[in-house]
């Protein structure tokens, strides 16, 4: 089965496809921003990758949400459920995690289906 690189860096490709399935690297918005903010971008971001490996939001299988303080869980939440389509929400996880910058408040990762 091929693999196919799409937005390929030094250190990530922010997009990988291999058969059916696309993965996303974790994504993290505007630095500065509150959670909400830094969400929506996010999910905008995510949105734009989606299209560039011919898939969207609706085939997302998986994701993981990294919250920088986990009492900004229901700020992510209330930007993630104006996003996800009704009937398609994937399966999830959120944690809480020392994110790579401290300006960076969420990541999210993503596996979808084509």
């Amino acid at each position: 089965m091929s693999i196919r690189r799409i937005e390929i860096g030094p250190r990530m490709s922010h997009i990988v496809i291999h058969g059916e399935t696309v993965y996303l690297a974790g994504q993290v918005g505007k630095p500065g921003g509150s959670v909400a903010e830094q969400t929506r971008d996010i999910l905008a971001t995510i949105d734009g990758l989606l299209a560039k490996a011919g898939t969207d939001k609706t085939k997302i299988l998986q994701t993981i949400i990294w919250l920088a303080d986990m009492s900004t869980f229901e700020e992510m939440n209330k930007e993630w459920d104006a996003w996800v389509p009704q009937g398609h929400a994937p399966a999830r996880a959120t944690g809480e995690a020392k994110l790579a910058a401290p300006e960076y408040l969420v990541e999210i990762i993503v596996t979808a289906a084509l």
